[in-house]
């Protein structure tokens, strides 16, 4: 059975891919939606997320949830908990921790962050598998006054995405990817031969006044593909 939150998802998109629901139509309510799938009102606010971040639907404080104008909807990739993305496909997921300490931030680095020179960052280092078989190899940097309890987490039991998501919510993200060749330490830990091409992603969010994370994922390019959605 499909999870709650992507249930949700789908009856809005089938809405406004049919064109039941026109641009610049209202969504049905969080209370609406919590009362007719007798779920949470966490789930319900997630589907709608996942569909803002997709450029589906328009958010807007103190209205409600609208369908996106045509020109707002465009080709985007969601920001995905990975764990999600394996239990969804009925896999077992499971992580390595490779570093999880708090150090100084170099000058590049801290300006990404929007920090001093120097100023403390938290910086975690994990290699996610599926099904025992590692797919992803995450370096990420965190700030910590946007997730202060970030390295008191169990990363082996919760991803970072998890964490950051709960504690510093979303308000804007960007990324870019690129074909690579991966780094010997990658190698090492993927599995993979030094000359084996991958995907790296690399992702940088913000949570309100705070940019909360930069970070570097590389997936072996024969093991992993990204999607996105179209619609004119």
């Amino acid at each position: 059975m499909k999870p709650a939150y992507l249930q949700v998802k789908e009856f809005i998109q089938q809405h406004i891919s049919s064109g039941v629901w026109r641009p610049g139509a209202p969504v049905p309510s969080e209370a609406a939606l919590m009362q007719q799938f007798d779920i949470s009102r966490m789930t319900v606010n997630r589907a709608l997320r996942e569909l803002s971040a997709e450029g589906m639907v328009t958010r807007v404080q103190g209205l409600g949830t609208f369908v996106a104008e045509l020109h707002r909807i465009a080709s985007n990739l969601t920001l995905r908990d990975i764990q999600e993305e394996v239990l969804e496909r009925g896999h077992l997921h499971s992580a390595r921790v490779l570093l999880s300490q708090a150090e100084a931030a170099s000058g590049e680095l801290a300006s990404r962050l929007g920090l001093q020179a120097g100023a403390q960052v938290f910086h975690t280092v994990l290699v996610h598998l599926e099904n025992g078989v590692p797919i992803q190899f995450e370096d990420r940097f965190v700030n910590p006054a946007a997730a202060p309890n970030y390295l008191d987490t169990d990363f082996t039991q919760i991803t970072p995405t998890h964490h950051l998501l709960k504690e510093a919510p979303l308000t804007e993200a960007s990324y870019s990817i690129e074909a690579c060749l991966p780094s010997p330490e990658q190698a090492r830990h993927l599995a993979i031969s030094a000359g084996e091409p991958c995907l790296a992603m690399s992702r940088r969010t913000v949570s309100g006044a705070h940019v909360a994370s930069v970070a570097r994922l590389v997936y072996p390019g024969s093991r992993y593909s990204f999607a996105g959605k179209f619609q004119a």
